[in-house]
């Protein structure tokens, strides 16, 4: 009696092993059908945003140069919203824009990213509240290519076409480009496209810099990149 319950009991965890084993199957080959739709969905939405006209300018911090850039776009395509990503202090994007005369109404100051992996953590549910679906990403060529592989992966995971445009850089740049940091950033770039699918975090430090309080700026002072070349 002893040997046929032992029989029985090896025969019953083997089914059930097997049983469990299809189960794991069908659960991988169903998730493999997910990310496969889904990564032809997104391809062929890339495909078209491509094609469609620049709707948004991306730019990501780290040199007063980029925001000059992006100052003269802005009075080329007043309607096209402008996003500037922890760039240089407040005032000094405010002065730059009105020594240019341009318009301050349609750009904003996203204000919580403090690396460039967090430049697209943040800014992915801003530009989809814009309906954006192809940016011109505004670097430097110090900051590339993981910067634009970055945007690729993060962005184009929400169908949005990314262009970049490289600013022209003087002196030497801050910041240096190292293989382990673009592995590195490339690695959770790829994990993050697919949990951004479900995860959307929100930057509660977003301004619009027509709204910048300049006298209380005045009172408490900054500073702005010499190569900005802004006097107040």
């Amino acid at each position: 009696m002893k040997r046929k319950f032992t029989i029985k009991s090896l025969i019953s965890i083997t089914e059930n092993f097997n049983n469990l084993w299809h189960l794991l199957q069908k659960l991988t080959f169903g998730l493999y059908f997910v990310i496969g739709t889904w990564l032809v969905f997104t391809t062929i939405t890339l495909v078209f945003a491509s094609f469609r006209p620049v709707d948004a300018f991306f730019v990501l911090g780290g040199s007063i140069r980029r925001e000059i850039y992006v100052v003269q776009q802005a009075k080329q395509y007043p309607q096209i919203p402008i996003l500037i990503s922890h760039g240089s202090p407040d005032p000094c994007i405010w002065l730059i824009f009105q020594r240019e005369l341009a318009d301050l109404q349609n750009v904003w100051l996203e204000k919580c990213a403090n690396s460039t992996f967090e430049n697209f953590y943040y800014s992915i549910l801003i530009l989809r509240r814009w309906g954006v679906h192809k940016v011109m990403l505004i670097t430097s060529q110090s900051h590339l290519p993981r910067a634009k592989w970055m945007a690729q992966i993060l962005l184009g995971a929400h169908g949005i076409w990314v262009e970049p445009e490289i600013v022209q850089e003087s002196g030497i740049p801050g910041n240096r480009e190292s293989r382990l940091k673009t592995g590195l950033d490339l690695g959770r770039s790829l994990f993050w496209a697919i949990l951004s699918q479900i995860i959307q975090p929100q930057c509660l430090n977003v301004t619009r810099l027509a709204e910048v309080d300049m006298q209380a700026w005045q009172h408490r002072g900054f500073k702005c990149e010499r190569q900005g070349e802004l006097t107040r």
